[in-house]
């Protein structure tokens, strides 16, 4: 059985007059005033739920909030996480 040719393409180039540079601008590291209230809410919520099991029922408002106690101080938590994102 005869081979059949094998064509050859040419590699594909794009037009350059159609292209146009785009400048990125860089970001800079972060104010330590965002990190420190980033820290400050992590650390905030775990403090919440530390004092919330060691003395939640001594304390007035906190025995108000009952089972709303885990929720803010996930939420202080992860709004700290969160933040981890725009961190540089």
């Amino acid at each position: 059985m005869p081979k059949s040719k094998v064509r050859k393409k040419a590699v594909y180039t794009p037009p350059t007059d159609r292209r146009t540079p785009v400048k990125v601008k860089t970001a800079g590291p972060s104010h330590p005033i965002y990190i420190g209230v980033m820290l400050g809410t992590m650390i905030l919520g775990l403090a919440w739920l530390v004092v919330n099991y060691i003395a939640g029922e001594n304390i007035p408002f906190m025995s108000d909030l009952g089972n709303w106690n885990f929720a803010i101080g996930f939420a202080l938590m992860i709004g700290g996480l969160l933040m981890t994102m725009r961190w540089r």
